[in-house]
């Protein structure tokens, strides 16, 4: 019989990069990876938020270093990318995660603008980025690319049709990216929360999350950002190497209940 292979599952000086990593599951993601001894580049547009989360992981001992980014904005990802690249002199690990709401009735007169702003934001900046990383992840040895979508990518909200098509995108946008980069050794997986204690569910009332909870998911509680993180951190192990184009939701068994 073959031996054993042992897998290394150390992220230990690989360099990643987290967009959205200001607040919720990026800021959660940002520290694990950190913890880990993995060198975090930290993006976000709020840069309040952004100097706060990089003095938490420094104060813990962490390697971190931040940039402000607009993933809506073509320009800025191509620069933020490389000033990451140059920084670290690598980059192993991309976490598509930057995302904000978007709730907005079919029939009204701004509709056409949340559309634009909700596409270019949440599915177009993630092609974006991974092209603008791709030159610097071949030269790793285990690359990993992780897309947040959302369990709205599996279903639908009334209301939330900008935000659900943009979603449903990254999933096949995983999809396809894992085809195309499989025979480079980078592998490609999209996370999907389902209801997640963010800054995109502060504003919901916590007995409408209990109820909510308690209707809907397996386990009838809201998760933490730290949840997700720590599946996303396993899915990027270098032992991770056979998972590729997985759809994963991480949800509490919402997308699972039939009633």
């Amino acid at each position: 019989m073959d031996a054993i292979k042992k897998l290394d599952r150390s992220v230990k000086g690989r360099v990643v990069l987290v967009t959205g990593a200001a607040s919720g599951m990026g800021r959660a993601t940002a520290h694990l990876f950190a913890q880990e001894g993995a060198i975090v580049a930290i993006t976000d547009i709020n840069e309040t938020g952004l100097e706060r989360v990089l003095d938490e992981i420094k104060a813990e001992g962490g390697k971190a270093d931040a940039w402000r980014l607009d993933v809506s904005d073509h320009g800025d990802i191509k620069r933020v990318v490389g000033e990451v690249a140059d920084r670290f002199g690598r980059l192993d690990i991309l976490i598509n995660n930057a995302g904000f709401a978007g709730f907005h009735p079919l029939d009204d007169d701004g509709y056409d603008q949340v559309w634009e702003r909700t596409i270019a934001g949440l599915l177009t900046a993630q092609q974006q980025l991974v092209r603008a990383a791709l030159p610097h992840l071949k030269k790793s040895d285990a690359a990993r690319i992780v897309n947040i979508a959302s369990t709205e990518g599996l279903g639908a909200t009334p209301g939330d049709s900008p935000y659900v098509v943009a979603k449903t995108g990254v999933i096949g946008l995983t999809r396809a990216l894992a085809v195309d980069l499989g025979p480079l050794g980078i592998t490609v997986n999209c996370i999907c929360p389902g209801p997640i204690r963010t800054g995109l569910t502060d504003a919901i009332p916590e007995e409408h999350k209990t109820i909510f909870a308690k209707r809907r998911t397996a386990l009838k509680r809201y998760g933490y950002p730290e949840e997700v993180a720590h599946i996303t951190f396993s899915i990027c192990l270098p032992a991770a190497s056979y998972l590729t184009g997985a759809i994963i939701p991480v949800d509490g068994g919402l997308t699972i209940r039939n009633a």
